[in-house]
């Protein structure tokens, strides 16, 4: 079990999680799957008509996990605040090996919607689970967006939540299934962009939705400061 200090004042605190991780992930194989043994996705072939009235095919991945919501998931992203002040304004992401990728990736914390839940319920939730921070106040929740619509079916929200610390920076239990392995990590919002660019020269990669919105709090920073050289 790793040991956490109760009160960390940099901007930038690394949170080690609290399942060790023995050896490093590898991938050992990878065979194609046939749909029908198919357990989380399946592959769908659509029939379309295009703008020209063409008859057209085109191959899709669908989640089997979606319920009655409509909703596949939702990705958090969390806004840390001190009631004194004590930090900056911080969010917290997370480190996570994916086979698919190979690698290990940056991300937002994110989780599946289960059945009978909303989107905010399942946020407040997945940021407890993967975090151990608990949040007070759903700040925003956005509209349905797609995650990758030129190969999959695949839809989620982005729920943003308040979490308020009564003085410094705290670092809460996580609260992992088994054979979870997440590291947790919190980052000042204005570092975050920074901090993304040196993840890419670790040979980490950074999962889309977490980069564009750095990239957006980067720009809208840049702008107020004078523009973008032209």
């Amino acid at each position: 079990m790793a040991l956490f200090r109760p009160r960390l004042r940099p901007s930038t605190i690394r949170l080690i999680s609290s399942l060790t991780m023995s050896q490093k992930p590898q991938i050992l194989s990878s065979d194609d799957l046939d749909t029908k043994d198919a357990k989380w996705v399946s592959l769908k072939k659509i029939h379309w008509q295009d703008h020209e009235g063409k008859k057209r095919v085109w191959e899709a991945a669908q989640r089997r996990t979606r319920g009655s919501s409509g909703i596949d998931a939702v990705a958090i992203l969390a806004l840390i605040r001190s009631k004194t002040n004590a930090f900056p304004v911080s969010t917290v992401i997370i480190e996570q090996y994916r086979p698919p990728i190979a690698k290990f990736i940056i991300e937002l914390p994110a989780g599946l919607i289960d059945e009978g839940e909303t989107p905010e319920q399942a946020a407040i939730r997945e940021l407890e689970e993967e975090t151990g921070y608990v949040s007070d106040t759903v700040v925003e929740s956005t509209a349905l967006l797609a995650t990758d619509p030129g190969m999959t079916t695949a839809n989620m929200k982005l729920v943003a939540l308040s979490v308020s610390l009564a003085d410094g920076m705290e670092t809460p239990e996580q609260k992992l299934d088994a054979g979870e392995s997440i590291v947790k990590r919190v980052v000042a919002l204005k570092d975050l962009y920074k901090e993304l660019k040196d993840y890419e020269k670790k040979d980490f990669v950074v999962d889309a939705r977490l980069a564009h919105f750095a990239a957006g709090l980067e720009m809208a920073e840049r702008l107020k400061n004078g523009g973008i050289p032209e």
